[in-house]
């Protein structure tokens, strides 16, 4: 499947390209506010992402996946973004959207979990917490995280080791 996005947006398919925004942009956004507090910095960060990912698609020789090179573009955005501002702050923000749910205690039950869970990653230090964000909410694998941090994969696979463990003992498991 990703050979098709890649071939589709080298040949400048613009309907593949907003589908993969479409497929993609929540989670990217997700992504970026992680790292910074500012929602316009982010949205920012992944526009410019997504317009970097589809001016260079000719050039994409596929030494990774699609969702891997695009997560590491929208770092490498924040990061340029943040530098231009002149200060780099990596706060995770955790959206608060209740989902509905059949009755009202089983909606108070899900929203205590909800803010337990959230204040648990919260106590994550930073590395921890946006690998734990994206192998357990963006389902990366740790070659994806390592390739989309910039870093080793053994780094990756210490740092999910040890938000795991954190995670557990927070939430005393």
């Amino acid at each position: 499947m990703d050979r098709d996005w890649r071939a589709q947006l080298a040949s400048g398919d613009k309907l593949a390209m907003h589908a993969l925004y479409l497929r993609h942009c929540d989670g990217h956004h997700a992504f970026a506010r992680s790292r910074c507090q500012s929602p316009e910095t982010a949205a920012g960060a992944v526009h410019d992402a997504m317009v970097a990912l589809w001016h260079s698609a000719v050039r994409f020789k596929g030494q990774s996946t699609v969702e891997t090179r695009l997560f590491s573009m929208t770092r490498n955005k924040v990061v340029d973004a943040l530098r231009k501002r002149g200060r780099l702050s990596f706060v995770e923000e955790v959206p608060d959207s209740i989902d509905p749910a059949p009755n009202p205690e089983a909606a108070a039950i899900a929203s205590q979990d909800r803010v337990r869970l959230s204040a648990c990653i919260d106590a994550l230090s930073p590395n921890h917490r946006i690998a734990a964000q994206l192998a357990f909410f963006e389902d990366m694998n740790y070659q994806e995280i390592s390739e989309a941090e910039g870093g080793p994969a053994d780094t990756t696979k210490t740092r999910i080791y040890h938000a795991k463990a954190a995670l557990m003992r927070r939430l005393g498991g």
